[in-house]
């Protein structure tokens, strides 16, 4: 393929979340597709052997996405780099279980500051600089099909995606007039190092699969080649929406988390 062909010719992109899993993936199939990327996360180990993978095309900075001073950084870092911030992909999360009432202040935190915190503070640095720019930009945030489907044991979480989403749509309508676009894509179980428990329990991953019509997890290149299309110029009056990207497993429901675990206990301890 020429690089005049390629979708993402001479832009920029600033990916968090970007040392391994989805947004690792999405970086690169933006280099695959003509960008420069800047990987920002705290695995800077991870981080490194993908820089040397993707070479001078990519750098990386270390940043926690839930410390404002982190992201401020990163984004003058992305353009002190390569000029310009032309897209943003904000993947950075986690998760945790714990039932409503025996969840800690402490996990609660944890999982919001990182999941929607921190798209929040993304996407406002992202969006200071995408002003200056007049070209504006593209913010992408990754939710989930938890933003939509709720998960028991799964209360921080859920409420942070849902956050997310909304995010993603107040943002489009405040952004749009700087012509920066702002969509989201929601995926459904993609094996991830965040996913490893769901495939060390066969029962689990079975009961995800019965849920997902059609029949199979998701793999990180499905989000990647969703955020390549978000990004490029053929979504170029997409905005404000958030994608579903789950194998239709929103059309059943989330599998029972309490009674998988119970029943794998009791197996384990017979």
């Amino acid at each position: 393929m020429n690089s005049s062909s390629k979708k993402l010719d001479g832009r920029v992109a600033f990916v968090t979340g970007s040392a391994s899993g989805i947004g690792l993936a999405i970086a690169e199939r933006f280099v695959s597709e003509g960008a420069r990327v800047v990987l920002a996360d705290l695995n800077t180990d991870l981080m490194k052997q993908a820089e040397r993978k993707l070479g001078d095309v990519c750098a990386t900075v270390k940043a926690n996405v839930a410390v404002e001073a982190d992201i401020e950084h990163a984004i003058a870092f992305t353009v002190e780099r390569f000029g310009q911030v032309d897209i943003a992909a904000n993947s950075a999360g986690l998760g945790t279980y714990g039932i409503i009432t025996e969840l800690t202040e402490e996990q609660w935190d944890t999982i919001v500051d990182t999941c929607l915190k921190g798209v929040f503070l993304s996407m406002k640095h992202e969006g200071i600089q995408m002003t200056k720019q007049a070209s504006g930009g593209v913010i992408i945030n990754i939710s989930s099909l938890n933003s939509t489907q709720p998960g028991e044991g799964m209360a921080p979480y859920c409420a942070s995606k849902a956050g997310v989403d909304m995010l993603t749509r107040v943002g489009a309508m405040e952004m749009g007039p700087k012509k920066i676009r702002v969509c989201g894509i929601a995926p459904g179980l993609v094996l991830t190092p965040l996913t490893d428990p769901v495939w060390a329990m066969p029962a689990l991953h079975d009961a995800y699969l019965e849920n997902t019509p059609l029949g199979r997890t998701g793999t990180t290149g499905d989000i990647a080649n969703a955020a390549l299309f978000l990004a490029s110029d053929e979504a170029s009056w997409i905005s404000g929406e958030t994608l579903v990207v789950d194998g239709a497993a929103q059309t059943k429901r989330y599998p029972e988390l309490p009674k998988i675990f119970a029943a794998i206990a009791g197996e384990s301890s017979e």
